[in-house]
């Protein structure tokens, strides 16, 4: 189990992270989100043991990690840290990468690993390339394959898909996640994109300024979310007034999802199309109502300035927030 208690770490600059507490079992996934410079990075880092904590400690199975004031070399033995620098060996192979860390006393082994990893993350066609001569992508990729190649008891991913092609990442980010569920790897990720939490993340914590807004499960970080910054982290929202709108409900303003609004000539509502975006299984349609944006889904495309009705779909309201 790692458990995180009263994480501070600021850098020289007073940025970093402040008051930080979780805790993961064996094999549970953790992804963390926020803006760009809310810690995601720093506390990944911290975590692993690079930085020396302020204040707070870190243990994992109650072996504390320190960071290294009190290690030669830093970084905690059980875990390996895939940073957005990949610590990769330019002039060697894709495959010798991959085989840096694996024991030279099974060779059979050895390589009957590196093959799986290879495959696995689609590497085959440049296994016996330079690493130097690979896309930032294959790089990427290599980078992930090695850090498993000897497999830890944590590993700790920071953006893993930011230079894979769209058309790989979708297969990539499901056989990676799938694998660490498989050998029962704790993970925890820091991510900009919603596809990389909501399927494959047990837990989600929310960042901001270097503090923790919400961590629970995904499914309640998603449904139940804390404010509109959390909310807004998974795509458009609408935090509507509940009196404008006469609703009966218990909070003056309630975040409500654009599928979660309903498009019809017989709405209760009335409002002028403002923008139409195609989405492809979709279209999201912005509608000016009073002076205010309120962002729906539809199936049907409107036209800049058309007069659209709409109305609350509260049974799926109701049933998230239940």
């Amino acid at each position: 189990m790692l458990t995180v208690s009263n994480l501070t770490y600021l850098h020289e600059n007073d940025k970093g992270v402040l008051n930080i507490n979780f805790e993961l079992k064996k094999g549970d996934h953790l992804a963390l989100i926020g803006e760009s410079g809310c810690g995601k990075s720093t506390l990944i880092k911290t975590v692993y043991g690079l930085f020396d904590l302020d204040k707070g400690s870190i243990k994992w199975r109650k072996e504390e990690i320190l960071g290294p004031a009190y290690n030669l070399v830093p970084g905690y033995k059980r875990f390996k840290h895939l940073s957005q620098e990949f610590d990769l060996m330019p002039f060697t192979t894709s495959e010798e990468n991959i085989q840096k860390f694996l024991s030279r006393e099974t060779p059979e082994e050895n390589q009957r690993r590196s093959d799986e990893l290879i495959a696995l993350f689609d590497l085959d066609e440049v296994k016996h390339q330079k690493v130097k001569t690979l896309s930032g992508g294959q790089k990427q990729r290599v980078a992930i394959a090695q850090a498993l190649a000897k497999p830890p008891e944590l590993i700790l991913l920071d953006e893993p898909f930011s230079h894979i092609d769209q058309f790989l990442k979708h297969r990539l980010r499901r056989r990676l996640f799938k694998f660490l569920k498989k050998e029962e790897i704790t993970c925890i990720f820091a991510t900009h994109d919603a596809d990389d939490v909501l399927p494959f993340s047990d837990f989600t914590m929310v960042l901001k300024d270097g503090k923790s807004l919400d961590f629970r499960t995904t499914q309640q970080v998603y449904s139940k979310p804390k404010n509109e910054y959390c909310a807004s982290l998974f795509g458009d929202v609408n935090v509507i007034d509940t009196c404008e709108f006469n609703l009966e409900l218990a909070d003056d303003k309630v975040i409500i999802f654009p599928h979660e609004i309903r498009v019809g000539t017989t709405s209760k509502y009335q409002g002028r199309v403002t923008s139409s975006y195609f989405k492809g299984s979709h279209y999201l349609i912005e509608i000016d109502f009073n002076s205010k944006s309120i962002f729906a889904t539809s199936t049907e495309d409107f036209k800049i300035n058309d007069n659209v009705n709409f109305d609350f779909d509260w049974d799926k309201i109701k049933n998230r927030l239940n």
